[in-house]
């Protein structure tokens, strides 16, 4: 875009314009722009220092309706042999699940300063979190040991003699006694275990211990937050009335 529009006036920023033609606040004009009730000839932008000259067609969405700005929590179905960081470059819009009920409207702030909470290992598959939410980051952090996880274990191998009892009272590593578990079998070659205080990454290691050998992990549930029918690769948002 030229830097003088015609008719000799300067293009202006997106966000003014915006706040003239509601009319509203400037900052409620960006909000406009950042959650996408903006086009500019027919396209939508989300930045809100784009500049606009006179000749160019700003419409504001008929069914725009601004909401709160609360950080956000992303529910993340994260495919196996995938990192944390690969994880969450699925964030993206194009990978948003059609079946996310949260009501909230995707904007592009929600993608930063991210933390991931509770990390799967690499080579495990499911339920992943992150969140800019400091009230989601402290309880996921220091209430860790304290909130149950629900793993879905597929294993080969014939279980040692009272395996899974001693599984379940709370295997020994190095000394230490590690936190009783809930191991129950779901058919003949998969395990579901109910842990608090237990990372996924010692799963393969819990099952060596009583001749098992792991051979794929699933995490479906942290606390009361179930991956329910969350497809592999794609996110919802944690609704504003759920918790962990």
């Amino acid at each position: 875009m030229n830097d003088d529009a015609p008719g000799g006036q300067e293009p202006q920023r997106l966000s003014k314009v915006v706040a003239a033609l509601v009319p509203c606040s400037r900052r409620e004009a960006e909000q406009y722009i950042a959650e996408g009730w903006v086009r500019v000839d027919g396209r939508k932008v989300e930045e809100p220092q784009f500049r606009v000259t006179s000749q160019q067609r700003v419409e504001l969405d008929p069914q725009s309706s601004l909401q709160s700005p609360e950080p956000a929590t992303f529910i993340v179905h994260k495919p196996a042999r995938m990192d944390t960081q690969q994880a969450l470059a699925l964030l993206g819009a194009e990978n948003r699940w059609s079946g996310d009920v949260s009501g909230i409207r995707r904007v592009k702030s929600h993608g930063v300063g991210l933390i991931p909470l509770l990390a799967l290992p690499a080579p495990a598959s499911g339920l992943a979190v992150f969140s800019q939410d400091r009230r989601i980051v402290r309880k996921l952090d220091e209430d860790a040991k304290v909130i149950e996880q629900e793993l879905i274990a597929d294993v080969t191998g014939t279980v040692a003699p009272n395996g899974l009892a001693r599984l379940g009272r709370g295997l020994v590593y190095e000394g230490r006694a590690m936190p009783p578990a809930r191991v129950s079998w779901q058919n003949e070659t998969r395990l579901r275990f109910a842990v608090k205080g237990i990372a996924p990454e010692w799963v393969p290691w819990m099952c060596e211990e009583v001749g098992l050998k792991l051979t794929a992990l699933r995490r479906i549930r942290i606390g009361r937050i179930a991956m329910a029918g969350l497809p592999p690769g794609q996110w919802r948002y944690l609704s504003p009335g759920e918790r962990f």
